[in-house]
């Protein structure tokens, strides 16, 4: 794990670096974001079908049948966390009717 947020930390440091802005850097953060998201989403679907081959090739090892089958269920775990934190994020934007691409523009305080 330090191994990971050591990296983590030497590759965003130039995002860091070259900003004008906290805008920016959130911005770009968002953009890398942005990025995983549909990796994620194929790992996870990637790691079901793996579950559903090593099932079906299993042929009587009642071991590797289980193995099988919690890779399965944690493949489809994952994709309905993702998919439903997607749905809620959409709810709430709906909601609040924040479209995509849009800057909010907090209130402003009147001091007398």
């Amino acid at each position: 794990m330090k191994y990971v947020l050591g990296i983590s930390a030497l590759l965003l440091t130039p995002l860091f670096v070259f900003a004008d802005t906290l805008r920016d850097v959130v911005v770009k953060v968002g953009d890398i974001i942005n990025l995983i998201i549909p990796l994620m989403v194929a790992i996870a679907l990637i790691a079901f079908f793996w579950g559903l081959i090593k099932y079906l090739f299993a042929q009587g090892n009642e071991e590797s049948k289980t193995d099988g089958k919690k890779i399965m269920l944690w493949g489809i775990v994952a994709l309905f966390v993702m998919v439903s934190i997607w749905g809620i994020i959409r709810v709430i934007a709906d909601t609040f009717n924040i479209q995509s691409g849009t800057t909010i523009t907090p209130p402003k305080v009147q001091i007398r």
